[in-house]
């Protein structure tokens, strides 16, 4: 006979949280910094002002949001059912930000493999392009400025090594954590952090390197524009993603999670491998080929 479940089984209820303001703040946060980058493109410095108020609403969206969510959690809100939805939600956002990257990839496959060579044969551009040659790297006609690229193997290699050596300290933690280890947990995962942060402090002093050093800036052609904007996106992605570590890290230092219930831990480490992968593909597709 079949094993019908008992009422012990089931869960009796389902957690609906109140309507709250955080994801329309969220959005319109979002909607700021990429209006202020839009002035600041076009050479308006005002746009840095949006930027900032951007910054500083999603930080505090994301504190109000986080405590929240943690206030819930703690207080025995959540159960089986929530667990399953925070796991789809969690897969569909980080589907999303694949699809995210993927068109940005995708702008520089075209770039590379049609539309500088489709320059080339066009005889028109001789004209208003005299010198235009069809390689990559391209930042465009001949008589605009020089520039140089950022080698794979110095300061990117490094941050490589920096990114995926943090994506094994993160699964370590999640390990220490399924055994109750706490100490080796908060070791594990304060590493990750550290590892997070060292790789952004590299990354701006390697955007510092390409302005200063090689002239290559966003203005720099196709090839300007696409390697910023795909790292700079990136460089975005594991600063949130090393601000969600730090609060996994406190909150695993007050006691939360337990081995058997700690999706919030998952959820984050999911997020940081995205992150590891999105990587590898820009150290490949931008940096080395």
């Amino acid at each position: 006979m079949a094993h019908s479940a008992t009422s012990s089984d089931r869960q009796q209820h389902y957690s609906v949280p109140a309507p709250m303001p955080w994801p329309i703040m969220g959005s319109t946060s979002l909607f700021l910094m990429a209006l202020g980058a839009v002035f600041v493109f076009n050479g308006m410095m005002g746009g840095w002002v949006s930027i900032g108020a951007g910054m500083l609403l999603l930080v505090y969206m994301m504190v109000r949001w986080f405590g929240e969510v943690i206030s819930e959690s703690e207080g025995g809100k959540y159960g089986r059912w929530e667990d399953v939805s925070f796991r789809w939600g969690m897969s569909f956002f980080i589907f999303s930000e694949v699809m995210f990257f993927a068109a940005f990839f995708g702008a520089l496959f075209w770039a590379r493999v049609y539309s500088v060579p489709d320059l080339a044969t066009i005889e028109s551009n001789a004209l208003l392009w005299p010198g235009f040659d069809a390689h990559w790297p391209s930042a465009g006609p001949a008589f605009l400025e020089k520039f140089q690229t950022m080698g794979a193997w110095g300061l990117p290699a490094l941050n490589t090594a920096l990114l995926l050596t943090s994506g094994v300290t993160v699964t370590f933690a999640h390990w220490a954590l399924i055994r109750n280890d706490r100490p080796k947990l908060l070791v594990w995962l304060g590493l990750t952090v550290l590892l997070g942060a060292t790789f952004l402090g590299v990354q701006a002093y390697e955007y510092a390197h390409a302005y200063s050093e090689l002239n290559l800036k966003l203005s720099t052609g196709v090839y300007g524009s696409t390697f910023f904007m795909l790292t700079g996106f990136h460089g975005f992605h594991v600063t949130l993603g090393a601000i969600m570590l730090t609060v996994i890290w406190f909150r695993c230092l007050k006691g939360h999670f337990k081995p058997d219930h700690h999706f919030a831990f998952e959820g984050v480490a999911w997020y940081w491998h995205f992150v590891d992968v999105v990587w590898l593909g820009l150290f490949i597709f931008v940096y080395w080929l």
